[in-house]
């Protein structure tokens, strides 16, 4: 993993202000690893996670799960380094899971957000709805201290659902009661981009505080005041002025300043080359990473469509229209079928990254962008490699997760970390310091 392979016998540590004990947490639906890697970042000490995507895991294992990484799961021995659904391991290896009980201080988890997604279909028999069922029945197993829980702002609506008595359901209603019968819930809608994520991303956040650790006869305090107000501390430990614009995080990988090589693993398609950061999140980002970053791949754009795109570049920039999709006359003008497209604003943070490559063309250069440049607007640092197919189509989108659509579905590690800081505090403040933390001796292996 470039630099950070000459890191191999420094022991981890913790973050700046984290506790001398690392927490304890375990991540399911954990996807590539965005949230886990924010929350190691934040000194938070990952035991294991849960991914059934062969993909997904391949890339979360390349970089979270060696033993010389900065930045590893321990990983007990019972359970194998390979995919695996929630449901499966619930039935597979209950006693060891049932032996953790109360021994792991966070849950988090990213159930699938296509079911209720606002731009899907959101039908309410969507199997992937339905893994909150084994969500809750995991937290009612392990019974961590907290539970933290993201997904799209689509979960907060009512579903058309004719089988039922009001001929409705919300699931961040239900998910809500189901935990409030052991838990302290609390939830809000977070925007991302205020975490110096250079994307306006709004994402529907639950923070659950088991019961019976709260002090009593104290008022509870909601752990999202916590994060808000360690927010600009945290912004300010990153070198970050406040929000990111897409040109301060990708600049550097412009093609007309760095030139292309034939791609390492890709036969017949061309990669940009890197000559080195220019911003400071561009800094951030480069941390720890080898000089020629992976996942640069380019698309193969023929020249009329390459041409096109730049007609559609000057004209947004013409008429301002940057961030938003063109409209259904611009898209006919164009002969374009596609139904979502826009331009990247140099000036502002981007538009919600999603798993569709098309979807955004770049600022000034006439192409879609490159998984790089995606993971960069997403926060992931240079050094995090994806692996798996770059896309995939057809009967296969919902069987597979390649790198464009793991990247998208992340959680962005910069907020993850932000959360996770704020986490760790809340903990050391607002619990008993008996309950605080789990030892590393408590945790079974």
């Amino acid at each position: 993993m470039g630099k950070r392979g000459s890191e191999a016998q420094i022991p981890r540590v913790a973050a700046d202000n984290a506790p001398s004990v690392s927490p304890v947490f375990v991540d399911v639906f954990a996807g590539c690893g965005g949230l886990s890697l924010g929350l190691m970042e934040a000194g938070w000490r990952g035991l294991f996670a849960i991914e059934k995507d062969s993909f997904a895991f391949d890339t979360l294992a390349t970089n979270l799960l060696q033993q010389e990484a900065t930045r590893a799961f321990d990983w007990p021995s019972w359970l194998p380094r390979e995919p695996l659904c929630v449901t499966k391991a619930m039935t597979k290896y209950k006693a060891q899971l049932s032996a953790l009980s109360r021994q792991v201080d966070l849950l988090v988890g990213g159930p699938p957000c296509q079911g209720f997604s606002s731009a899907g279909r959101r039908d309410p028999k969507d199997p992937r709805n339905q893994l909150f069922a084994s969500y809750l029945k995991l937290v009612d197993t392990l019974q961590p201290k907290l539970v933290l829980l993201e997904n799209v702002r689509g979960i907060t609506a009512d579903f058309c659902d004719e089988e039922l008595p009001r001929g409705k359901v919300n699931y961040a209603a239900k998910l809500i009661t189901a935990l409030s019968k052991r838990y302290t819930v609390s939830s809000q809608i977070l925007d991302l981009s205020s975490f110096g994520v250079p994307q306006n991303r709004s994402r529907f956040f639950l923070i659950g505080v088991r019961k019976d650790l709260l002090p009593e006869g104290k008022p509870v305090v909601d752990p999202f005041a916590t994060i808000e107000a360690e927010r600009y501390g945290f912004l300010r430990s990153k070198g970050l002025a406040g929000t990111v614009s897409s040109k301060a995080a990708i600049s550097d990988l412009e093609v007309d300043r760095n030139g292309t090589i034939p791609s390492p693993d890709s036969v017949g398609f061309r990669s940009i080359t890197y000559k080195g950061p220019r911003t400071p999140y561009q800094r951030l980002m480069h941390n720890d990473a080898s000089e020629q970053l992976s996942d640069t791949r380019l698309a193969n754009h023929r020249p009329e469509i390459a041409d096109r795109f730049q007609k559609i570049i000057n004209a947004c920039h013409e008429t301002g229209r940057l961030n938003i999709s063109l409209s259904r006359e611009a898209r006919e003008s164009y002969g374009l079928k596609k139904q979502a497209i826009r331009v990247l604003d140099p000036d502002r943070p981007s538009p919600t990254i999603t798993s569709m490559p098309d979807d955004l063309l770049h600022y000034r250069e006439p192409r879609t962008l490159t998984v790089r440049e995606n993971a960069r607007l997403q926060s992931f640092p240079d050094w995090f490699v994806f692996k798996g197919k770059y896309t995939t189509g057809g009967h296969l989108r919902r069987l597979q997760v390649p790198r464009f659509t793991q990247v998208a579905n992340a959680v962005p590690p910069l907020a993850a970390e932000a959360i996770g800081r704020s986490l760790l505090r809340y903990l050391e403040q607002h619990l008993p310091a008996e309950a605080a933390f789990t030892t590393q001796e408590q945790t079974v292996a």
